[in-house]
């Protein structure tokens, strides 16, 4: 089976973590793929602020104490998450720049979405240093949380949840934790299509990753506070590389909904599935946007699509940055032992372009 980008990022990562710096020539050899790959992949993730390059090499941010730097200086910061691309590559690039401003250092764990190695991987951080840690755990659905999510509450040191939600009443839930209000996310997509004259908009969205699950309970919430009655079932989208006859379902049961005149907009979780969608729904005979109002979810490279694509913007950097600040607070004795323990939810944006039809802005 031909290796993910993002699982061979994570490796990437690994091994300029451990060596500290390394030629990208030599990166290569050890990950096993052609010299245009690695420089390739050192300069996507250089780009993120991930990793430093400079003449042909990589080496793990360090951030260079400054005189005004912040109360952390010197300190270690553990960052765990379930992939170093797409939507968390701007999560940890809010945390790395929140880190460097106060002057402490950023150590990264990925986990690829495998739950059951949290814990060891969160672990790994203590030992290298960390004094405090955010952690997105990698759960794909409810299930992994009540599984895996427990010993977080258990861990030495600060801790804030990042881009999760605890169950209530749970011990995780008296963590401090901050993460995108995806239900509002959801409520502002379906506000603006209604807005341009469309009935109840369908939503067309995955299962494997809590954002999807929050996207599909935010669908129900803004549908009762809209006044709205739901026309169909949520059609289930997987994605087209893993599941080629299961995609093929989801575009043809859109496309039947949208020529059978029972839905005229959608919104779709996540951006590749939209953009997908799209181009499978053209030879097929139905337009974006003249057929089919359509508005994705993520806003990663929704606005490179043919037709650019309104979308829904989590605030993945702010989340990333506010995580760090707070945890920061929390290590530099800025909150006291006393002092409440924070769940900040913050509010997506959407931004207009053409898939939608209306005036971008």
């Amino acid at each position: 089976m031909r290796e993910s980008a993002a699982a061979r990022h994570a490796r990437l990562l690994d091994l300029v973590r451990e060596h500290g710096t390394v030629r990208v020539a030599e990166l290569a050899g050890l990950l096993g793929v052609s010299p245009v790959t690695a420089r390739r992949d050192a300069e996507a993730l250089a780009a993120r602020g991930l990793l430093d390059r400079v003449h042909g090499r990589v080496s793990w941010p360090r951030p260079a104490p400054r005189p005004g730097a912040g109360s952390g200086e010197g300190l270690v910061l553990g960052l765990l998450a379930p992939s170093a691309t797409y939507y968390f590559a701007e999560v940890i690039r809010g945390a790395h720049e929140a880190a460097a401003r106060a002057g402490a250092r950023l150590v990264l764990r990925i986990s690829d979405y495998r739950p059951e190695e949290d814990r060891a991987r969160t672990e790994g951080l203590l030992a290298a240093g960390a004094e405090g840690v955010l952690v997105a755990p990698g759960w794909r659905g409810p299930e992994d949380r009540l599984a895996y999510g427990d010993w977080l509450a258990e861990l030495p040191v600060p801790a804030v949840l990042l881009e999760r939600r605890a169950a209530p009443g749970s011990p995780l839930d008296g963590l401090d934790r901050v993460s995108s209000d995806h239900g509002h996310g959801v409520l502002l997509a379906l506000r603006h299509l209604l807005g341009l004259g469309h009935a109840t908009p369908l939503l067309v969205a995955r299962r494997d990753s809590p954002t999807a699950l929050a996207v599909r309970a935010g669908y129900a919430e803004a549908l009762a506070a809209l006044g709205l009655a739901e026309p169909r079932p949520v059609i289930d989208s997987v994605p087209a590389e893993a599941d080629p006859e299961g995609f093929e379902r989801a575009v043809r049961a859109l496309h039947e909904a949208v020529r059978s005149g029972l839905a005229s907009a959608a919104l779709v979780h996540n951006d590749v599935d939209a953009i997908e969608i799209v181009q499978r729904l053209a030879p097929l005979g139905v337009r974006v946007p003249q057929d089919l109002a359509l508005v994705a979810y993520d806003d990663e490279v929704a606005a490179l699509a043919d037709i650019p694509l309104t979308a829904v913007a989590p605030p993945k950097r702010q989340v990333g940055r506010h995580a760090a600040e707070l945890l920061l607070e929390r290590l530099t004795g800025g909150a006291d032992e006393e002092e409440a323990r924070r769940h900040l939810s913050l509010l997506p944006a959407l931004r207009v372009r053409a898939s939608c039809g209306a005036s971008g802005g």
